[in-house]
């Protein structure tokens, strides 16, 4: 995890976000969140708001928003979910193009569609700007639960071993002429998944032994918490953004 391990979401650029330490940038993103998450459904000028203090951000970082909406379509089943809920919903109807859809049923797929586009393209900018280790450490410096720290280092660490030794094994089998795509054949396949997860959690008991007679003592090491912690002056610039947010929120519960 020293090199700064980088996964398949990271930009990587010279920013003024990508500068910011890392706790900062999750705190900022949670609280930009539950602001969204916080604002009435009716306010939909919030959300325009909120969709302009992200864009913001995105030209900040040099990230861009053509790669954010393409990624941004892993919530495509909740976009189904909220474009069904007019039709689903009960209660009083409106005639639209044609149709019979629920007011109730509207305003609850509005409701998901802007807040829980809003939450992805947060949670994108965040991973697109931060580092795999910098997202560990910024939680461990949040006095994150370290068990969940350690588990989330560890299966980063491993990972692209794992899948590494699982693509071997897949080639071995397809050597020997198995071919997955045959139901029949899942036998094999679900053999080869057993030994995999046999030979991950013997590996894992010798990296674990080896830890401790190094002097592990079940938590991440001091020196992850110090150097290049958050300046009062980095806290105060990321605080720019979930201060507007929440006065967004805050404006639109008073009105609505």
């Amino acid at each position: 995890m020293g090199a700064g391990h980088a996964h398949v979401l990271y930009r990587d650029a010279t920013s003024p976000v990508h500068r910011l330490a890392p706790e900062v940038k999750i705190a900022a993103m949670v609280l930009v969140t539950l602001a969204v998450v916080a604002t009435p459904r009716e306010a939909f000028w919030a959300f325009g708001g909120y969709a302009l203090l992200i864009t913001g951000v995105a030209v900040l970082a040099r990230v861009g928003l053509r790669w954010l909406l393409l990624r941004a379509t892993i919530e495509l089943p909740f976009v189904l979910f909220a474009f069904a809920l007019p039709f689903l919903g009960a209660g009083e109807r409106v005639q639209l193009v044609g149709l019979s859809l629920s007011v109730d049923g509207l305003y609850g797929g509005w409701n998901i569609l802007a807040k829980g586009t809003l939450g992805v393209l947060a949670s994108l900018l965040l991973a697109g700007t931060t580092t795999t280790r910098d997202l560990i450490l910024g939680l461990d410096r949040l006095r994150c639960p370290q068990i969940l720290t350690q588990i989330a280092t560890f299966m980063l660490r491993y990972l692209d071993v794992l899948v590494g030794e699982a693509r071997r094994m897949r080639v071995a089998r397809v050597s020997r002429g198995d071919d997955p795509r045959f139901l029949w054949q899942l036998r094999g396949y679900a053999a080869g998944v057993g030994a995999l997860f046999l030979r991950a959690f013997e590996r894992g008991e010798r990296v674990y032994l080896a830890m401790v007679s190094r002097g592990y003592s079940g938590r991440m090491p001091a020196v992850w918490q110090g150097a290049g912690a958050a300046s009062a002056g980095q806290w105060l610039a990321a605080a720019t953004v979930p201060l507007a947010a929440v006065f967004i929120a805050a404006t639109a519960v008073v009105l609505t």
